[in-house]
C-alpha cells in the first residue's frame, strides 16, 4: 500500500485553517493574569495569560496597542478580546489580542509589589536572616488546610522519603478573609512545641486572590518571627507569594516543600553504606600500617641485638671523650705558649725601665704645658680682653660704650669702651 507523506508545514496549515474556521475561536473573551511579559523593540507585546491551572500564549501587535489605557506588566489581571490562531513556524496556538483592559483583581498585584518593597527595605528577605533547615528532622509541623490535595501530597511524600519523621498537622484556613489570622495562629501554635524541627507552610495552586492570604503582612511577620525554620510551598511553580520571600526556604509546590524538608531514605542508606565501607577501608589500612610497623621492628637489627646498640654507644662515647681531651690539651698548650712569651718579655721582667720611660714623657709634657700657660704671658705685662665671656681678638668686634673685662697678671678690670681704632 502506497503511503503519502505530507510536510510539517502542511500539518500546521491544516491545524491553523481548522482553528480559524471555528467561529467561536474567532471572537473570544478571556480573563487571566499576565505572566512572562516581553515587550518587543518594535512595539509588539508578547506574554502569557494564566489562571489557576492553565496558560495560553498571547501577542498584541503595536497597531492594536495604541488603544491601551495602561502599561501591562506581570501579575496584572486583565480582560482581553481577540482570536485564536496558530503560529505556523512553531505549530503553537495563541490568542491574537486586539483589546485589553485591567481587571479589578490587578489591584492586588499593586498591593503585592508595595508590600514586597516595604518588607525588603526592612530586611525581612535578607539571606543572613534565613534559618538553616535541619537535614534529618525528627518532627515536622505542617500548616495547611486539613482537606485537599496539599496535605495528602505532603504527608505521602514525607512517608515515602523518610518514614521515621513524625508529622504534626496544624489545620488552618488557606483562603478567604479569615485565612491570614488562622495562618498566624497556626505558626504561633507550632512554635510552642520545643521538639518540632521544621515547619511546612503550604497550599495548592490558585489565582492571585485565592493565594492572597499568603501575601498578607501579618503572615509575613509571623514567618519572620518564627523560632522554627519555615519552608514555604504555596501554589504552583510559577506562583510567588510574600511568604515565599520571607520563608527560610521556598519550594515550588507543597510536594516540593516535603521533598526539601526530609532526605530520601534511599540516599541516606547509600550514604551510610558508603560511610561504612570508607570506615572499614580506613580501619583495614590502619591495621595494615600497624602490621607493617610491627614487622619492621621485628626485623630491626638493633632491636634484636641490644648489645650491638650498647657497643655503638660506648664507641661514640670514647670518640667524644677523646675529642674533649684533645680540645683541653690544645687550650693548655696555647696558654703555656702565651705564658712563655710573657716570661721572655724584657719590659715585663724589668718594670723599672718602663717606669723611667713614663717619667721622661711626663717631664716633656710639663715643659709643653708651661709654654702654653696663658699666665706666663700675663707675667710679662700682657693682658686679655673679654666681652661677654669671649676673648676679643679683633678691635672691630667692639664698639663705643661696650662693657669689657680685662684680665691682668693679678686680678680683673671692668671697663667701658670709649673709642675703637
Amino acid at each position: 500500500m502506497n503511503k503519502e507523506y505530507i510536510t510539517i508545514s502542511d500539518i500546521n496549515k491544516i491545524i491553523k485553517y481548522t482553528i480559524e474556521g471555528n467561529e467561536e475561536l474567532r471572537d473570544v473573551y478571556i480573563k487571566g493574569e499576565i505572566s512572562n511579559f516581553k515587550p518587543h523593540s518594535r512595539g509588539h507585546l508578547y506574554f502569557s495569560l494564566k489562571d489557576e491551572s492553565s496558560r495560553i500564549n498571547a501577542v498584541m501587535f503595536n497597531y492594536e496597542r495604541a488603544g491601551l489605557n495602561f502599561e501591562p506588566k506581570d501579575g496584572d489581571s486583565v480582560l482581553v478580546h481577540g482570536r485564536i490562531s496558530v503560529y505556523e513556524a512553531t505549530g503553537s496556538y495563541q490568542i491574537y489580542v486586539d483589546s485589553m483592559e485591567i481587571d479589578g483583581i490587578g489591584n492586588l498585584y499593586i498591593l503585592f509589589e508595595k508590600l514586597k518593597k516595604k518588607l525588603a527595605e526592612e530586611g525581612l528577605f535578607d539571606p543572613e536572616h534565613k534559618k538553616k533547615i535541619r537535614r534529618v528532622p525528627k518532627k515536622i509541623g505542617v500548616i495547611t488546610a486539613p482537606t485537599g490535595a496539599a496535605i495528602r501530597d505532603i504527608i505521602s511524600t514525607i512517608n515515602k522519603r523518610f518514614p521515621m519523621t513524625e508529622i504534626y498537622v496544624f489545620p488552618t484556613l488557606v483562603q478567604g478573609d479569615a485565612a491570614a489570622e488562622n495562618i498566624v495562629r497556626a505558626i504561633n501554635q507550632a512554635n510552642e512545641y520545643d521538639d518540632i524541627d521544621t515547619i511546612i507552610l503550604g497550599r495548592g495552586g490558585g489565582s492571585i486572590e485565592d493565594l492572597w492570604a499568603f501575601n498578607e503582612e501579618i503572615v509575613a511577620r509571623a514567618i519572620y518571627a518564627s523560632r522554627i525554620p519555615i519552608i514555604s510551598g504555596v501554589g504552583h511553580e510559577i506562583d510567588f507569594t510574600i511568604s515565599d520571600f520571607v520563608a527560610d526556604l521556598r519550594a515550588p509546590t507543597p510536594t516540593g516543600a516535603a521533598m526539601l524538608a526530609v532526605p530520601d531514605i534511599n540516599e541516606v542508606q547509600i550514604y551510610f553504606k558508603n560511610a561504612l565501607e570508607r570506615s572499614n577501608n580506613a580501619i583495614l589500612n590502619l591495621l595494615n600500617n600497624c602490621t607493617q610497623t610491627v614487622l619492621k621492628f621485628k626485623t630491626n637489627y638493633l632491636l634484636n641485638n641490644p648489645k650491638a646498640l650498647y657497643e655503638m654507644k660506648e664507641q661514640k662515647l670514647d670518640n667524644l671523650f677523646d675529642r674533649i681531651n684533645n680540645a683541653i690539651l690544645g687550650k693548655l698548650d696555647k696558654a703555656n705558649h702565651v705564658l712563655d712569651k710573657y716570661k721572655s718579655n724584657y719590659i715585663l721582667n724589668n718594670p723599672q725601665v718602663l717606669l723611667e720611660g713614663y717619667k721622661t714623657k711626663i717631664e716633656h709634657l710639663k715643659v709643653k704645658a708651661e709654654l702654653l700657660n696663658p699666665q706666663n704671658i700675663l707675667d710679662k705685662g700682657y693682658s686679655i680682653v673679654y666681652k661677654e665671656d669671649k676673648i676679643v681678638k679683633d678691635s672691630s668686634k667692639l664698639k663705643e660704650n661696650d662693657e669689657i673685662k680685662i684680665v691682668v697678671n693679678k686680678g680683673k678690670i671692668t671697663a667701658s669702651v670709649k673709642g675703637v681704632e
